[in-house]
């Protein structure tokens, strides 16, 4: 059994651990993946914005204006194709590129042949580069406060508003607080001049992304963990309890044989050994056979009123009643002072006036069995102190005894079914561990609670709150 729950455990803890390393592996991935689409948006919003510069430039030179537009057919990642459109100057492209470049040919009038017009665009291509690096070979600078406007608006728009510092050198390897950095986009191919945008570590901004998966993996994570935590203590209660029942079927065995045995001798001593011939023998032979009678029907009645409660819907039915638990306890007192001739002392003290509405037969079960516990364990020279007093609106009666005392870590657990305090090998109180059980079921249907605490002289003190109307 021990090997099986070792195994179990193992597995299970191999499975936790592993459910937990795959999900950081899961997350981590996605951390890089968000942060690589984070890079390559910033360096795609830098190439638009520095491509928008430029179409801005040429518009300028050249007096027209370049459209980007697509085809609705256009498969997606289709390159954009470039409109030329002349602006209001009355100028065509070539002739404003002879008016800002004399040394260009005329353009020949008349309707010209297809060679003709081949090499007059070719010519005319030609001119324009020509223009266009010798307008990039000029002194140019760059507006980097309205390029950081247009980036950061860019980005924005992209959904990566981002803190970042604008450079047209290569990013300095030592910059500090800046580790991302975009690759370097061209301002002017001639005088190799380009621009990079470097940014802090998007941690946050990664993080604040991720936040769904976060939280859905948390969530994930707990319910796991909550469920093997559950899982791994049903499996220790179950066999915690299967111990306590092997516990609880041995002593129940011993303690069902011993009035057993005395009955079955008394009986034999009637019968077989002239004892109803003499009265007085007769008389203690019927009186040990009762006693020993009346403590088999307690043990009986425990194990039945434990197993009732423990059934879903049969809880304990009550009939209440008005009574005066000070009746009720010099009943019971009077009883175990008859039974009990080793020198027993109980002081009594209880208000005869107290009035509650509670069920007779169970709570003078109830009362019974921990003035039976108290003085079992006490031993020879019992001192028993039984005291009730008003308290939180009911009433509240302690019962404290002169006995060993219940260790802090067991104070809970003596209420539990079948529990007895560990004594070893060791038995010299007998009991199933149900007399506790009852009294807490019983206490808790009249909506009340009990409790133990060490008592000032040692031993214990347990005491029973109870409301005064039920």
């Amino acid at each position: 059994m021990q090997r099986r729950l070792r195994f179990i455990f193992g597995l299970l803890a191999v499975c936790l651990v592993g459910s937990y390393g795959f999900q950081a592996y899961w997350l981590w991935g996605s951390y890089r993946l968000v942060t690589a689409q984070v890079a390559r948006t910033a360096h795609e919003a830098l190439a638009a914005v520095v491509q928008r510069q430029q179409l801005k430039r040429a518009n300028k030179v050249f007096n027209i204006r370049f459209n980007d537009y697509a085809s609705p057919g256009d498969a997606p990642g289709t390159p954009r194709r470039w409109q030329i459109e002349q602006l209001d100057t009355g100028l065509t492209p070539a002739q404003a590129v002879r008016q800002r470049w004399p040394a260009a040919p005329a353009a020949r009038t008349g309707r010209p042949s297809e060679a003709a017009r081949a090499a007059r665009t070719d010519s005319l291509a030609r001119q324009l580069s020509n223009f266009v690096i010798s307008n990039w070979q000029g002194e140019q600078r760059v507006d980097m406060a309205q390029l950081a406007r247009a980036y950061r608006a860019e980005l924005r728009r992209r959904q990566v508003a981002l803190p970042f510092r604008l450079d047209t050198l290569a990013a300095p390897a030592g910059l500090a607080g800046f580790s991302l950095h975009t690759p370097a986009v061209p301002l002017n191919p001639v005088r190799e001049t380009a621009v990079v945008a470097s940014f802090r570590p998007p941690r946050a901004f990664v993080l604040g992304r991720l936040a769904g998966a976060l939280a859905g993996s948390a969530l994930l994570l707990g319910l796991t963990t909550g469920c093997f935590s559950l899982m791994l203590s049903t499996i220790l209660r179950q066999k915690k309890l299967s111990e306590v029942k092997s516990d609880f079927i041995n002593n129940m065995t011993h303690e069902l044989k011993t009035p057993l045995a005395t009955v079955s001798a008394a009986v034999e001593a009637l019968q077989s050994f002239g004892a109803l011939a003499d009265a007085q023998r007769t008389a203690t032979y019927l009186t040990l056979a009762r006693q020993e009678l009346h403590r088999l029907a307690d043990l009986v009645d425990k194990v039945l009123h434990a197993a009732v409660a423990e059934r879903p819907g049969h809880a304990l039915v009550l009939h209440p009643e008005p009574l005066r638990p000070a009746e009720l306890v010099a009943e019971l007192v009077q009883r175990h002072k008859l039974q009990n001739t080793n020198g027993l002392q109980v002081d009594v003290q209880l208000a005869p006036t107290d009035t509650l509405l509670a069920d007779r037969l169970h709570l003078a079960g109830a009362l019974d069995n921990l003035l039976d516990n108290a003085i079992k364990y006490s031993g020879a020279g019992a001192r028993i102190g039984l005291h009730s007093q008003l308290a939180e609106g009911g009433w509240q009666l302690t019962v404290t005894d002169n006995g060993p005392g219940i260790a802090a870590g067991y104070q809970e657990a003596v209420f539990e079914q079948f529990f007895r305090v560990p004594t070893g090998n060791l038995h010299p109180v007998k009991g199933f561990g149900l007399g506790l059980y009852y009294v807490r079921q019983v206490v808790a249907a009249h909506g009340g609670r009990v409790h133990v605490r060490p008592a000032p002289g040692g031993g214990s003190a347990f005491v029973v709150w109870l409301p005064f109307n039920t």
